[in-house]
């Protein structure tokens, strides 16, 4: 652990690495307060209803035409200065959340609901494949997973702080449309603090390297390049190998989801001793990933460093799988606070694991490609599981067969990735 901090200190000596988890931590922050506006005003808001296929299909509504934004994110990414990328992204977002905020107060539901956030979480797109893409240029190869370790999960922790002070502010403002309202617009606040962040890097600092001076990709080239990014990502065994594992996770991750959303809106409304119901005790489970996210942090890199990503990513997906399964079935909110402890450890433990292995083994050229591949693919099968396991799940949330799947599932991934990454 000691060689841990050494490293962690030695990243946050460099002043381009704590600018560029500045920018993360305010963007992700704001994404925190957003979606914690949007959530309760779908969920939690008195003056609306929704059934397990209306969430989905606003999950569905606002993801996968969000994931349709990755293939020319990433052909821009490998063309345009990634710091005017971040800096012109979170300015963007700062308005939108304006056009969020009325639409809430206005009461409007449905698509046009849908098609305001649709904007902003496209835009979303570029933030984070630009940090990802962004993040080699503010450090050296060897401190690749610390690095990720630091920023992703700081970046996790800082979305849950977000939502947390959404929560606090929640009885000031009011669960109504008005109320959430004012909380989507308080979002634009640490937007506008990440865009003043970025604003001190020179425009060529974070990439990329041979830029190609474009007016713009057509529609061909642009699916050219994302087809050239996934054959390159796709050719190298271990690459392919992290892409399957963190999508099928993602996809196990889908129906947990779900099942917490409607377990706590329809069937956790009472708390136990400790722990509540409702929004707040949702609120409990997130804080409780986010506490898994911050201890994968911390145990990863020396993990890795002993055993590598191979035997640590299989260990967290079985971990996965024997968790899942055993609190799942306990049916109770002290079992599904532990839950949600030990999948934000598993997640992050993975996604730190995948995250260095494209970072490491994808060339620079290539490499905004390679993570729009990756987020497109990840995005599209949360969204599937959840389309899914809506037609699948009573109102209450309760299924033993789907946590029984979502074990068994973890436990095929582990297996998979261990097949694909074997010498």
């Amino acid at each position: 652990m000691a060689g841990a901090g050494t490293t962690t200190r030695g990243l946050l000596a460099r002043p381009d690495f704590r600018r560029l988890l500045g920018t993360r931590l305010s963007s992700q922050f704001g994404d925190g307060v957003l979606q914690a506006a949007l959530a309760g005003t779908v969920l939690f808001n008195p003056q609306r209803a929704a059934d397990p296929v209306d969430v989905a299909a606003g999950f569905a509504v606002l993801l996968l035409p969000y994931s349709l934004v990755g293939p020319f994110a990433g052909v821009l990414l490998d063309r345009w200065s990634r710091q005017q990328v971040l800096l012109r992204a979170n300015l963007v977002r700062a308005v939108l959340v304006v056009a969020v905020a009325a639409t809430v107060l206005a009461g409007v539901q449905g698509l046009p609901f849908y098609a305001v956030g649709l904007l902003v979480f496209a835009v979303n797109r570029f933030v984070l494949a630009a940090l990802s893409a962004g993040l080699p240029h503010t450090t050296d190869e060897g401190s690749l997973v610390p690095a990720n370790a630091l920023s992703t999960t700081s970046g996790a922790v800082a979305t849950v702080a977000g939502g947390g002070v959404a929560l606090v502010l929640l009885p000031l403002t009011g669960s109504g449309d008005a109320g959430y309202a004012a909380l989507a617009l308080s979002a634009a606040l640490p937007y506008l603090a990440a865009a003043a962040v970025v604003s001190g890097f020179a425009r060529a600092h974070l990439g990329p390297d041979d830029r190609t001076r474009s007016t713009g990709p057509t529609a061909a080239q642009v699916l050219a390049g994302m087809v050239s990014g996934a054959r390159h990502a796709w050719r190298d065994r271990p690459v392919r190998a992290a892409l399957t594992a963190i999508t099928l996770h993602r996809c196990w991750f889908g129906v947990l989801t779900l099942m917490a959303l409607l377990l706590y809106r329809n069937t956790y409304t009472e708390g136990t001793g400790l722990f509540a119901g409702g929004l707040t005790g949702l609120g409990q489970m997130v804080a409780a990933g986010a506490v898994g996210t911050l201890s994968a942090a911390a145990v990863t890199p020396p993990v890795v460093a002993r055993v590598g990503t191979r035997r640590w990513t299989a260990l967290l997906l079985v971990t996965g799988g024997v968790s899942q399964l055993g609190l799942g079935l306990l049916l109770q909110p002290p079992a599904a606070v532990a839950a949600g402890f030990l999948l934000g450890f598993v997640g992050q433990g993975v996604k730190i694991c995948v995250d260095a292995t494209l970072q490491e083994r994808v060339d620079d050229g290539h490499r905004g490609r390679a993570f729009s591949v990756y987020d497109t693919l990840v995005n599209v099968g949360y969204v599937l599981a959840l389309v899914g396991t809506a037609f699948a799940l009573p109102g209450s949330g309760v299924s033993t067969p789907l946590l029984v799947l979502v074990g068994a599932g973890y436990l095929v991934t582990a297996a998979l990735h261990a097949g694909m990454t074997r010498r």
